[in-house]
């Protein structure tokens, strides 16, 4: 891919406050991006730098090999959707999709009604034009300002926590539209988001930020099961955590995991630990299981004690306090037909795998 945004030691400083901390990154033309993290970790105050609404204290923002030093907001080839969509009440659903076109005059009435159509097509609005835009749902806002923002055809499409106002069930159906949207464009997405599950459905490469800093930056699956140290794998996610000693490195490490004893994992599953001694050891809820009456299984096994259960119709989550380890383990189980849900106080024989463990510090 070819590289559109270039930062490279991007800082920026509200007075004393640090809210950017030396930020080198690449996007790619035409890639789906995501800025995620926790409120104040400075992922929006990244894409304003990007937009040019916040000028940088020092460092370079390049969009297609040129410096934007100097280069106010409404000359950049981006267009941002704000986390209020910004929706002109007064005015229709096609006169705020038209809003951007007001000053083209290169187009004449009707070659603007062609392009608002096909925005509107675009988005899903076909045959929406004529309607108050003070009258649409959530979703439809959301979407006539990502109509308004596309007409203008931007390199890049900034998108501000555009879907934090919507019901879950219409934020999971805009996830997979916005991802089919962007793939139909082809133009580059930078979505910022604290919402784990948004980002790691989206996108195809996530930086996650913390205290103006980028934690880690690595496509969605690396980021789940390879987390690069214990602030990432707490955030993304759900992760049990137990302590570990390393005694050995090398082509496959060894260490001693408490309450699962002694093992071996391989490099990879060691992202940033590269010596002896003490350590922690996370493993997500989700690759661990409970052996039922009457199943078998050549994976590991602990003895172990049920502490709490949350049933979801489609998921039970077990906490179970297996021998040596003080805080309880989190274990998601998939319900099927003819397997009961255990009670608490009941034992439990947990069942694992070492190539699900990660090595962190």
């Amino acid at each position: 891919m070819t590289a559109l945004i270039t930062l490279e030691g991007v800082n920026k400083y509200y007075g004393d406050y640090h809210a950017l901390r030396d930020i080198d990154l690449t996007i790619d033309e035409g890639e789906f991006f995501s800025l995620l993290g926790p409120s104040g970790c400075g992922k929006t105050t990244l894409l304003r730098t990007i937009a040019g609404f916040e000028s940088v204290s020092s460092g370079l923002v390049a969009i297609g090999g040129k410096d934007m030093a100097g280069v106010p907001a409404n000359l950049r080839p981006t267009n941002m959707v704000f986390q209020s969509y910004a929706i002109f009440p007064h005015l229709s659903v096609a006169e705020n999709v038209a809003f951007g076109l007001r000053k083209r005059s290169d187009l004449n009435k009707q070659a603007k009604q062609v392009l608002v159509d096909d925005a509107l097509d675009m988005v899903g609005l076909d045959g929406y034009g004529g309607r108050a835009a003070h009258a649409l749902s959530g979703g439809q806002r959301q979407r006539v300002a990502l109509a308004r923002a596309l007409i203008l055809k931007p390199k890049v499409l900034l998108l501000d926590e555009p879907l934090s106002a919507l019901d879950k069930k219409m934020r999971e159906q805009m996830q997979v539209e916005l991802m089919r949207l962007q793939r139909h464009v082809g133009i580059t997405f930078i979505l910022v988001t604290h919402d784990q599950e948004e980002a790691l459905v989206m996108s195809d490469r996530i930086a996650v930020m913390f205290e103006g800093r980028i934690g880690q930056l690595a496509d969605a699956e690396t980021l789940y099961r390879r987390p690069r140290n214990r602030q990432v794998a707490e955030f993304i996610g759900k992760m049990n955590f137990l302590e570990a000693d390393v005694t050995a490195m090398g082509d496959a490490i060894s260490l001693q995991v408490q309450g699962l004893g002694g093992l071996q994992i391989t490099p990879e599953q060691s992202p940033e630990v590269r010596e002896t001694g003490a350590a922690v050891v996370g493993i997500r809820p989700e690759t661990l299981g409970i052996l039922f009456e009457g199943e078998t299984t050549d994976r590991k096994l602990a003895e172990g004690v049920v502490d709490e259960v949350v049933y979801y119709g489609d998921m039970t989550y077990y906490d179970v306090r297996i021998t040596g380890v003080e805080k309880p383990l989190n274990i998601a189980m998939k319900n099927i037909i003819g397997q009961p849900v255990l009670d608490v106080g009941a034992p439990a024989q947990v069942i694992w795998d070492e190539r699900s463990l990660v090595l962190l510090k």
